[in-house]
């Protein structure tokens, strides 16, 4: 997404291995030329640098490049602002570009830094990490035998990338344990797949979004075109899941959003900079046709996710159900150097169509929904119904049972066992879809 300077808008939550941001980002564009002569240095605070610049060239204990001192310099400045302005050098900034494409080298989570340690914001679908048992909200504390306290993000990040089938070790601190964990992760090619979706049952769809990108919008379009076809043309209810999704492209967000919702605000942006202030407007068009939604966010849905989910709550489009999100209500501005390097700025604060800030606060559900791990109750014995009492009257309009009546039953069980959120999102879909077919006759 470009702002009207040229330069790149993104939401990220942090860091992926092996892209600086979230999980996809823009394309980027150079920034236009802006005239600085009118800014005064502050000379004092200069001289203290100069001096502490000189020390440390005499005196350290071993001889250290301007350079290297210079680059450190500025990474401090950028990490001192908040945990989503950094400096990126040459190499980094190509890694971020060529991460447009959703795929790269690593474990598959987005983290930030907190309280000195690596924080993961979410776990990419389908990566080592995923499959590892990393969960949202992990606070890495060491990686292999290196403690992370005092590490820069960037350095924590170089640590945790690496050759594709080599190990390392995580060592993490989880809510509600007693004792750290040490986890084993087998390095791979993290290739994201931006959009998923699925029937659940007849009429009713399941749409998956694990992390915003450039295209993500289109992929949307697509697969509920390709579920209503399965459907006969249209469903009845549809459940959007932007559960442990870090984020990505502001536009990708808008477009998700637009893709729902047939007029009004989407979101807009505030900062200090004219240019920051930006607005996005939904056109005609519900590509469901009024169906209702049901939207899963969780403790790991961040920053674009957030979007999305605002959007349509305060729009009443879709019911939130979930537990309250990341909090992540900030855009990041990527200006490229003149030497190839550059630096990500926090630029402006976004809001919801209502005028709600979301920064360290998040998305607070409609209905909250904590994750549980359910089990069918096995019955001793057959439960007595009219129909087994000796001399019952018949139903005079009793019909055979369908055959898929008993496969449905079955795969609702399937379902609350393995996602139990999803079982209840699906349940109050149906309760919304038979209510709108009341209301509407």
């Amino acid at each position: 997404m470009k702002s009207s300077l040229g330069y790149s808008l993104v939401l990220g939550a942090g860091i992926v291995f092996g892209i600086t941001l979230g999980v996809g980002t823009s394309v980027f564009a150079e920034r236009e030329t802006v005239n600085h002569a009118a800014t005064i240095l502050p000379l004092d605070e200069l001289r203290t640098f100069s001096e502490v610049f000189g020390k440390v060239k005499d005196d350290y204990v071993e001889t250290v490049e301007d350079k290297q001192l210079l680059e450190g310099a500025i990474r401090g400045m950028l990490a001192g602002l908040d945990p989503h302005s950094a400096y990126l050098n040459k190499e980094e900034f190509k890694e971020l570009q060529v991460g447009t494409s959703g795929e790269f080298g690593g474990l598959g989570i987005e983290v930030s830094m907190e309280d000195g340690f690596v924080k993961v914001v979410s776990p990419i679908d389908d990566t080592p990490a995923q499959r590892a048992g990393v969960m949202a909200g992990d606070l890495i504390i060491r990686l292999d035998d290196t403690p992370v306290k005092g590490m820069s993000l960037n350095d924590a990040v170089k640590l945790m990338r690496g050759k594709p089938g080599s190990d390392i070790v995580l060592t993490i601190v989880r809510e509600g344990e007693d004792a750290p964990l040490t986890v084993t992760i087998t390095r791979d090619i993290i290739k994201v797949q931006s959009v998923k979706s699925r029937t659940l049952e007849r009429g009713f769809g399941y749409l998956r979004i694990t992390s915003f990108q450039t295209k993500t919008g289109e992929q949307v379009h697509k697969a509920i075109s390709e579920l209503k076809k399965e459907h006969g043309g249209a469903l009845n209810g549809l459940v959007l899941d932007l559960r442990n999704n870090p984020g990505g492209v502001l536009g990708a967000a808008v477009a998700v959003s637009d893709a729902f919702l047939k007029k009004g605000l989407i979101v807009y942006t505030e900062g200090r900079a004219e240019d920051a202030a930006l607005k996005f407007n939904a056109t005609p068009d519900d590509i469901l046709d009024g169906a209702p939604m049901v939207v899963l966010v969780n403790e790991g849905s961040a920053s674009a996710s957030e979007i999305v989910a605002g959007a349509l709550q305060d729009h009443k489009r879709a019911v939130i159900m979930g537990n309250q999100s990341f909090g992540k209500g900030s855009v990041q501005t990527i200006f490229p150097m003149s030497n190839q390097s550059a630096v990500k700025i926090t630029t402006a604060r976004y809001y919801t169509p209502s005028g709600r800030s979301i920064q360290a606060e998040g998305i607070v559900p409609d209905i909250k929904v904590d994750p549980l791990r359910v089990e069918k109750v096995e019955r001793n014995g057959k439960v007595l119904k009219e129909a087994d009492l000796s001399g019952h009257l018949e139903n005079g309009t009793v019909k055979k049972r369908p055959q898929g009546d008993k496969e449905k039953g079955t795969e609702e069980e399937s379902l609350a066992s393995k996602d139990y959120a999803l079982n209840e999102a699906l349940n109050l879909l149906k309760g919304l879809t038979i209510l709108q077919s009341r209301t509407a006759n």
